[in-house]
């Protein structure tokens, strides 16, 4: 399907010199890069892997699984490096996305209309809202949420019968009772999913506020548990406890980094969910919608503003990706090989 897709590129781009640009106006970057991805495709499928930022990324890299491929081992587009190689003797296409569900939608988005992509691993690190996980902790959710999408009411405003909850923010005035608060209430509204498989008509549209994940890919992933977890940063600096891995939970994503032991514990007591990030839920969509399977794996690194002082992500972000990637290595080596094939 994606060398379809890249010939169909190819042949607009073509057509463009029929109304007054010639094959010579193409870029001459482009050109290679259309031609580098046609023969990457050919060597295919490949397992895509998308992180954030550059702490996940160093840590991927610092373990030294990813074997590059010899010949064209990346591809740049749109300001994005896409890097071929191999995990375990499995083709894989490794991008960074960029923080937020822009970003992390628009890279997904490319990457399975340019590649031959077989399923999406999405790993990274995230806040914790459940106080039943630790920093250093793994979590690979079943489940996750838009919790951005929202109806800001005034005071006394009209419930929207769609959303599934409400947060008055009048409740937190300090002192309590404290005068009205003109902020209102904010409903969590539902988004709109546009799918190839559920095979509606095109512009047919599915309202959800939970996606999800691909349950074979769940399945496979609850063998993990028990996996061993670092629990050090250096030998000077390790966690009170061993870290955990464990499947099944559910996350939240919004284009906000949850800091705030108020809100915390909102999300948590209303929606169930153990970890906040600002990614998950736009590559879940993005790969569900069209008709690809895919997981999320994200090590726990920080608290989410339950903690006194300041955020602990700094601190042990760097642990909480390492022991988020070797969940991803692991899961990477219990696929079935036929899930990434060619040479």
């Amino acid at each position: 399907m994606a060398e379809k897709l890249v010939n169909q590129s190819i042949l607009v781009l073509v057509l463009l010199s029929t109304v007054g640009k010639t094959v010579s106006a193409i870029p001459s970057n482009v050109r290679k890069s259309l031609n580098i991805v046609k023969e990457i495709n050919r060597r295919g499928p490949y397992i895509g892997l998308i992180t954030v930022f550059a702490t996940e990324e160093n840590a991927f890299f610092g373990t030294g699984a990813f074997k590059p491929k010899p010949k064209h081992p990346f591809v740049d587009l749109s300001g994005r490096r896409f890097r071929i190689g191999k995990i375990f003797q499995k083709n894989v296409i490794y991008v960074r996305c960029g923080i937020g569900m822009v970003n992390a939608a628009a890279a997904t988005q490319q990457m399975l209309d340019v590649f031959d992509i077989s399923g999406i691993i999405h790993f990274g690190i995230a806040g914790n809202l459940n106080d039943s996980m630790s920093i250093g902790d793994v979590t690979i959710p079943k489940q996750f949420a838009n919790t951005g999408v929202w109806n800001w009411m005034n005071i006394n405003g009209s419930v929207d019968p769609v959303d599934v909850a409400h947060l008055n923010i009048g409740s937190y005035n300090v002192p309590e009772g404290n005068e009205t608060n003109m902020l209102g209430e904010i409903g969590y509204s539902p988004e709109q999913m546009f799918s190839e498989s559920g095979g509606g008509e095109p512009t047919s549209i599915v309202r959800l506020f939970w996606l999800q994940v691909s349950h074979h890919w769940i399945r496979l992933a609850a063998g993990l548990e028990g996996m061993e977890l670092e629990q050090c940063v250096n030998t000077t600096m390790c966690l009170p406890q061993k870290p955990k891995l464990v499947v099944g939970l559910k996350g939240s994503t919004a284009n906000t980094f949850v800091d705030n032991g108020a809100y915390r514990y909102f999300l948590y007591k209303t929606f169930e969910v153990s970890s906040a990030d600002m990614e998950s839920s736009a590559i879940v969509m993005t790969s569900l919608s069209n008709g690809f399977p895919m997981i999320v794996i994200r090590g726990i690194s920080d608290l989410a503003g339950k903690q006194s002082g300041d955020n602990a992500w700094s601190t042990f972000g760097s642990l909480a990706a390492l022991n988020c990637v070797k969940a991803v290595l692991q899961f990477i080596r219990k696929l079935p090989q036929d899930s990434s094939a060619g040479c």
